[in-house]
């Protein structure tokens, strides 16, 4: 994806890689984004669910904080492995900027634990916004693609 920005973090986490992917996949989203990620605002609360975040195909729509909202769609669920997801239809302060992002959590033994990995990669409305993309998310390792 051309001017794309894929930001990731990863953690190590001392749980089996079965036990953190049932923990993460269906939590409670504004207990997860309870905080600033850069320039996304803490999750206010969760409308529309369908389903239990368990299958492909699922969707709801985050409310953030202050203002905006993002549709998401679960479009892979693959336990105990990862799971992906689509942002669309963003509204709010980065409405202009951000087309889409494409999402995915990955849980892979490390050690007697898991190491948990968050990546996102951020598709700009045009080439021409790439420039204007928030900084990235995380400290730990991002990169440009």
């Amino acid at each position: 994806m051309a001017g794309s920005l894929t930001v990731e973090q990863s953690r190590a986490i001392p749980v089996n890689p079965a036990e953190a992917f049932h923990r993460t996949a269906p939590m409670h989203l504004p207990t997860l984004f309870r905080r600033w990620y850069g320039p996304i605002p803490p999750v206010r609360e969760v409308l529309d669910q369908t389903g239990d975040w368990d299958r492909a195909g699922q969707t709801r729509t985050v409310v953030l904080a202050g203002a905006g909202t993002m549709f998401e769609e679960l479009t892979s669920y693959d336990p105990p492995t990862s799971f992906e997801y689509r942002l669309t239809r963003i509204t709010g302060p980065l409405a202009p900027v951000i087309s889409r992002v494409e999402a995915d959590w990955r849980f892979q033994p490390a050690g007697t634990g898991t190491r948990v990995t968050w990546r996102w990669t951020i598709v700009p409305k045009a080439a021409l916004a790439a420039p204007v993309l928030p900084a990235p998310l995380s400290e730990r390792s991002s990169s440009a693609r």
